[in-house]
């Protein structure tokens, strides 16, 4: 019986998702070690470069974090010179974010780990099955994403 639930567990797609996530940011984790970083300041540097100028309350809201958890990541990148904060032109109270000159070495390592990755987790696959996992995954987003954002039910 056991064997048998264990066996339905490790098909399970959650499961799978679950697992598949957990090598990735492991993997990611070692990855940024490698440079004296983590996978947090990594993604930091990922959003930084696709969207220059971020608010550390916008960036937060990206990474799903607290603004106080960006804020200290950014310090850290800021004293190692890979991130400035800028006043915003418009709100004193704002500070805009922006990746240095010294930030590419750290960006061409985070797209070259990328391309590693996705090279391993194609392997053995056919392009159509990438295409038809990417679309399965991005319907599961947006349908989680729609469920999140619908007010929660009240029971009866």
């Amino acid at each position: 019986m056991y064997c048998a639930m264990q066996h339905a567990l490790e098909k399970d797609p959650l499961f799978l998702i679950y697992d598949v996530a957990r090598l990735m940011r492991t993997r990611a984790d070692r990855r940024a070690r490698r440079r004296g970083m983590t996978r947090a300041q990594w993604v930091v540097l990922a959003w930084l470069e696709l969207k220059p100028g971020l608010s550390q309350v916008e960036l937060a809201d990206l990474v799903e974090v607290e603004p106080i958890t960006v804020a200290r990541l950014i310090d850290r990148l800021e004293a190692s010179g890979v991130v400035e904060r800028r006043p915003d032109a418009r709100d004193r109270r704002i500070r805009r974010l922006f990746l240095t000159d010294s930030a590419a070495p750290l960006l061409d390592e985070i797209r070259a780990y990328r391309a590693e990755v996705s090279e391993t987790i194609a392997t053995g696959l056919a392009p159509e099955m990438i295409a038809a996992m990417t679309e399965a995954l991005m319907r599961i987003k947006t349908n989680l994403s729609r469920d999140a954002s619908e007010p929660a039910k009240k029971a009866v």
